[in-house]
């Protein structure tokens, strides 16, 4: 007879699903909506990507614990903090833009009196 899963289990699988279901409704927002969406997800302490990367630096904790008793190789806890890390550094990287997504999420539903200017993708990117 199998166990059911645990609660903190069938949590990921229903953090999961949420996330699924959000993807999809972004996917379809209007652009003031979608915006507000993401800069909600990408705030760096109530944020999506700021929850999932403190998940991943209590991830490496563990590892590291476990690594430290010989149950875990070494290499899983350094792939969970270069993870974590990476994270943290993606998400200073977005941070800066949270302003402008704050302001596409602002401004009024109807078109603007002066279209957009489209500007070229192509960005050097700062390290």
């Amino acid at each position: 007879m199998s166990h059911p899963a645990s609660y903190p289990v069938r949590l990921a699988d229903e953090i999961t699903r949420q996330l699924g279901q959000l993807t999809d409704h972004l996917a379809q927002l209007p652009p003031s909506q979608a915006a507000q969406v993401i800069a909600r997800i990408l705030d760096a302490d109530d944020g999506v990507l700021g929850r999932f990367t403190h998940l991943m630096i209590t991830g490496s904790y563990f590892a590291k614990d476990q690594a430290e008793r010989g149950i875990l190789p070494p290499e899983v806890w350094l792939a969970l903090g270069r993870a974590a890390n990476e994270l943290h550094d993606i998400g200073l990287d977005l941070d800066e833009h949270h302003d402008a997504l704050r302001g596409v999420a602002a401004q009024p539903a109807a078109t603007p009196a002066k279209s957009p200017v489209p500007a070229p993708l192509v960005v050097r990117r700062r390290r």
